[in-house]
């Protein structure tokens, strides 16, 4: 779309005479908004619009309510499925400049930030504050807190501290017409009739616009232990995760399976070095979040010898160093270098039963490699929440081809009685399947909050509903 084409539309006019060429980028757009992680096309924008706060994106939707614009919210463009990529006419809200860190409260263990902040940012000024902040995922340094908030998202902690739903006591949202509904709740406990800010919470920002969140911080670690453990099989990982979790009183605070196939590209794609001396089948990283360091890492190594006494783990390698334990997560936290070697990916995020993510793992390979013998698939997850990722390498581009490999995924997750989405959300490119995972009734629901907080449809229109 041209600079003229754009300004001669009258929902561009209006925000540009309400907020100049600023925060109203109109015209061509910046590369950065048109696509995010997923790789799914989209089209042109007609503009970017770049609040500062909550007054000013309430004011810019508005004036869309008015016009019946279509609008797509972007954070920090890390989304695997779509949901930010914007469609040709749509309106970009794009958070980036309301990336304030408001306060941090270490004595009600809180922090309100604005919803386009970094999570590593908001980690950060946390951990320097004396106070840690549990939500934790791959895609920290250019992720944002609302985009979380708004895929509920999960990550390397949930184990032990839950989804982000669990580290949100408040939240303020922008509604279709610009209403803003402040819900910045800071108690842990309230419960003067109903707790609103879950409808928004995973809602992937069809229902509304997150624009502050209070966040519930837990007390700083004094220290961590880490290991990286080799084994035979998911069996035998999930005997491991029972005995680590009774040894360790609860305190496993990461538990990430990864297969031999996703550390040998992993290792590859980032230039690491290989972390045990042998080759096996499945790695686990394990870490423990400690009190006392000298006995709970005595504990620790206690376990492991305990494990590989009992035949669970073939090898072990415990860090030694913090630089040890950030070689260990660089690769199971490498998948960005993954997709970007191997593009075109196509990358799975879904969950079943804990006990049969290995079933799900055997029949899933079982599937790809029976059609595609040629294609790359790697695995890993997390094991202790249920979430299994798959990432299918250099996929033919064909819409059959790509439906036919969906489905050799999505089948044994339906039959499993799993979810195609765990914790990356639905968007544009798991619409299709959602239905794999909930039923007629569940949908409808949804798409009757849908009509009702949103009746014109402007909000992220043709995602997740």
């Amino acid at each position: 779309m041209s600079h003229a084409n754009a300004a001669a539309s009258p929902v561009i006019d209006a925000l540009v005479a309400a907020f100049g060429a600023d925060e109203v980028l109109a015209g061509d757009a910046s590369p950065r908004h048109l696509k995010d992680w997923s790789g799914v096309a989209g089209g042109v924008p007609l503009a970017i619009l770049r609040p500062r706060n909550t007054d000013e994106l309430s004011r810019m939707v508005a004036i869309c309510h008015a016009h019946g614009q279509r609008v797509v919210v972007q954070g920090g463009l890390t989304g695997l499925v779509g949901g930010a990529v914007p469609g040709e006419g749509e309106v970009v809200v794009s958070l980036e400049r309301m990336n304030r860190i408001e306060s941090i409260d270490v004595d009600s263990g809180t922090a309100t930030v604005q919803a386009g902040a970094v999570l590593q940012a908001v980690q950060d000024a946390c951990r320097d504050a004396g106070a840690l902040l549990t939500v934790d995922l791959g895609a920290r340094g250019s992720c944002q807190i609302g985009g979380n908030v708004a895929t509920n998202a999960g990550g390397n902690r949930v184990i032990r501290y839950g989804n982000t739903r669990e580290s949100v006591l408040g939240l303020e949202v922008v509604l279709a017409d610009g209403t803003v509904l402040s819900m910045m709740n800071r108690m842990a406990k309230n419960n003067a009739g109903m707790d609103l800010k879950h409808l928004f919470i995973g809602s992937e920002g069809v229902l509304g616009i997150v624009t502050r969140v209070v966040l519930r911080l837990q007390p700083l670690p004094r220290g961590t232990s880490t290991a990286l453990v080799a084994l035979q099989d998911y069996t035998a990982a999930l005997r491991f995760l029972r005995h680590a979790q009774q040894s360790l009183s609860g305190q496993v605070s990461a538990f990430e399976i990864m297969w031999r196939d996703y550390l040998e590209t992993a290792v590859e794609a980032n230039r690491l070095r290989w972390p045990l001396a042998g080759d096996y089948p499945v790695y686990v990283l394990i870490d423990m979040h400690c009190g006392q360091p000298e006995t709970d890492g005595q504990r620790f190594e206690a376990m492991l010898e305990q494990a590989i006494e009992a035949g669970w783990i073939l090898d072990a390698a415990i860090a030694q160093s913090v630089a040890d334990a950030e070689a260990f997560w660089a690769i199971r936290d490498g998948i960005a270098e993954v997709l970007r070697d191997y593009a075109p990916t196509l990358n799975f995020d879904v969950s079943v039963p804990v006990a049969d993510i290995g079933d799900c793992a055997v029949r899933v390979r079982a599937n790809l490699e029976r059609d595609w013998p040629q294609l790359r698939a790697l695995f890993f997850g997390h094991v202790g929440d249920g979430n299994l990722h798959v990432v299918v390498c250099r996929v033919p581009q064909d819409a059959d081809s790509l439906h036919r490999i969906e489905d050799a995924v999505y089948s044994v997750v339906r039959e499993q009685g799993g979810s195609v989405s765990a914790e990356h959300g639905i968007g544009r490119l798991k619409k299709d399947w959602l239905h794999y995972s909930r039923s007629e009734a569940e949908i409808a629901l949804m798409r009757t909050l849908k009509t009702a907080l949103d009746p014109q449809g402007i909000l992220n229109p043709g995602r997740m509903i």
